[in-house]
């Protein structure tokens, strides 16, 4: 049952990126607008999307390689929303219409996600995965952190790392890493963070807290003489890892083969983990990290998957841009990121 109670006008049918089979991206995803705007549940609010976001796992998943913890078709891709609630179900008791929001609307990324996601004008998500979202982020901000932030804030509490430790995050520069170095840093007090990036990535590291920036391109970190407490794999090279970990240390990774001891996760989507980071993301001592080479339109979306899976991506960063307007709130646009992360990539070092 919703409550239209100060309901913004909801039209029936929106705009929606969907793919009716599996293949590549290019083939199957088709930009429709005649999609049946999402009813929402007893638990769930209606968002008006300001920003959405692209990962990974939407290649992946469209062509098939997550099929046997799929949904059903047709689908529409996306994890990542920044947006602003229009509608609310019965059972909601914490947000209301007007109130604008971010998360990621798959409670479990890879284990039956929902069948329609955020590449839409609209999107229905449970409230228990919203944050509101900090007034001095932006849309398009706030639209590249869920996944990212989500995935690098669970990594560091399954691992149990706390305040005085030492972390070795690789991939430091990708969408998963670059939260990773940021919130052991600025959140988890870490004495000491260092991070692998490309040549020239690695004055990124610096400025998001890495106190050691390893170029990988001229430097093996396996066989550093410094050790680690907790290395934090965003790049699927777990062998190699577990050598630079500490006697007792801790190895977690997203990507690739596990090698005992280190293990593996999958994220869990949780609005309240985002408002306990929301003060740091206020005061600026966490920040969203834009690719600058990661702004496409709405209408080139299939260029902002490309762009994705090529896991060259400096943070988590791709803008699309719709005509529609946002009439409640004071937008003229509204605006769709593309998060180009480097969660589940392949052996791709940022």
């Amino acid at each position: 049952m919703e409550n239209d109670a100060g309901a913004a006008s909801v039209p029936s049918t929106m705009k929606a990126w969907v793919y009716a089979q599996h293949g590549k991206p290019a083939d199957v995803l088709k930009l429709k607008s005649d999609v049946a705007v999402p009813q929402v549940k007893e638990d769930q609010v209606l968002v008006k999307v300001a920003a959405a976001g692209l990962n990974p796992p939407d290649n992946k998943r469209m062509i098939g390689i997550f099929i046997h913890a799929e949904c059903p078709f047709p689908t529409i891709p996306g994890y990542d929303v920044a947006g602003v609630v229009v509608k609310v179900g019965s059972q909601v008791k914490n947000l209301k219409v007007g109130d604008e929001v971010y998360g990621n609307v798959h409670e479990k990324a890879l284990d039956h996600p929902k069948q329609y996601g955020t590449l839409a004008e609209y999107t229905a998500v449970e409230e228990r995965l919203l944050a509101l979202k900090p007034k001095n982020v932006s849309f398009p901000e706030a639209a590249a952190l869920p996944v990212g932030t989500g995935t690098a804030y669970e990594g560091l509490q399954r691992c149990q790392f706390s305040a005085g430790q030492s972390i070795l995050v690789l991939g430091g520069a990708g969408g998963v890493g670059s939260m990773v170095v940021q919130l052991a840093k600025h959140v988890f007090g870490a004495s000491r963070v260092a991070a692998t990036a490309s040549t020239g990535k690695l004055e990124l590291l610096k400025s998001l807290g890495a106190d050691l920036a390893i170029d990988y391109t001229e430097e093996n970190f396996e066989y550093l003489p410094e050790k680690f407490d907790v290395v934090y794999d965003c790049v699927g090279q777990c062998e190699r890892t577990v050598k630079a970990m500490k006697g007792g240390g801790r190895v977690v990774t997203v990507s690739g083969a596990v090698t005992v001891p280190a293990f593996k996760f999958i994220v869990s989507s949780n609005g309240d983990d985002l408002e306990k980071l929301n003060p740091y993301l206020e005061s600026g001592k966490v920040k969203a990290v834009i690719d600058p080479k990661g702004i496409y339109p709405f209408s080139q979306t299939l260029e902002g998957l490309a762009h994705v899976d090529t896991g060259r991506v400096a943070g988590k960063w791709s803008h699309i841009q719709s005509k529609k307007r946002i009439d409640y709130v004071n937008l003229s646009f509204a605006f769709f990121y593309i998060s180009c992360c480097s969660l589940y990539n392949s052996n791709k070092c940022e």
